[in-house]
């Protein structure tokens, strides 16, 4: 169990979804502190989570021993500002702005500050997301420990260089959209067959988380799991060679690729600001 006084700022989805985590994961209340920029704010995660909140970002940094920044990259520039006087050596700072290079977050705190950049996702709200980390040149292997068993308290973790973020970025950080897009097609496909909207949409929801886990659950690979279902002749067979025909494969290929060189321009332009 991480055993330290963590401070976000911020406390958007994900930060609202990490206090989540680490509550249900046995962190006491009073080692948790939230900042925000509104009053009424303030009082509706205190009700929430009966945590600590408040206003002011350079105490609660001051405060800390993990500082974890939960801020939209554009608002990034400006609170690491504020925070840099109340950052020393002895706390470690966990970012998960998007695209926010650890060099970049380094250079407007200081020299030596320990950093460790982290890729989450949208399904961390419900506990399943997947969050890739990369450790900055300063963070000790107990930071790395530290940040992963915070993503662990909503889902899973993986560790790669910090150049792979990009690439994570593309894959699982835009991949829900993804999956999204796929949820709606399928849904739309069940109303066109005859289906009611609600048992479409039910279904096809359905359908993707239950093939999500029977891959993780099984570690089989998912064109073994597909040849399963597709009997010679078949229905399945016949609707795979419709999305091969479409191109379905390259196009996703493509996507994550397109959203990989987006967040790798993203990250080029927030260290020319520097």
């Amino acid at each position: 169990m991480i055993d330290r006084r963590i401070t976000f700022l911020g406390a958007g989805n994900m930060a609202n979804a990490i206090i989540r985590g680490l509550i249900r994961a046995g962190l006491p209340k009073e080692k948790i502190t939230a900042t925000v920029r509104r009053e009424e704010k303030k009082a509706e995660l205190e009700a929430a989570y009966g945590i600590r909140v408040g206003l002011d970002n350079v105490e609660a940094a001051k405060e800390a021993e993990v500082v974890v920044l939960c801020v939209k990259p554009q608002a990034l520039d400006k609170v690491l500002t504020q925070i840099a006087s109340a950052i020393d050596h002895s706390k470690l700072i966990v970012s998960v702005a998007a695209g926010v290079p650890i060099a970049a977050i380094e250079r407007r705190l200081g020299a030596g500050a320990r950093i460790v950049r982290t890729m989450p996702n949208t399904p961390c709200l419900v506990g399943l997301g997947a969050t890739a980390l990369s450790s900055g040149e300063h963070a000790t292997p107990e930071d790395l420990q530290i940040a992963t068993a915070m993503f662990d308290s909503v889902g899973m973790t993986t560790v790669v260089d910090e150049y792979q973020l990009d690439a994570v970025t593309g894959l699982s950080g835009s991949g829900p959209a993804y999956i999204f897009l796929i949820i709606e097609a399928l849904s739309d496909a069940g109303v066109k067959v005859g289906l009611s909207r609600h048992q479409s949409l039910k279904l096809a929801a359905q359908t993707v988380l239950g093939s999500a886990k029977l891959q993780i659950e099984t570690n089989q690979h998912p064109g073994q799991l597909k040849d399963q279902v597709t009997s010679p002749g078949g229905t399945a067979i016949a609707g795979l060679h419709t999305l091969e025909a479409g191109g379905l494969r390259t196009t996703l290929i493509d996507a994550v690729e397109a959203a990989t060189n987006r967040a790798r321009e993203l990250g080029e332009a927030f260290l020319l600001k520097s």
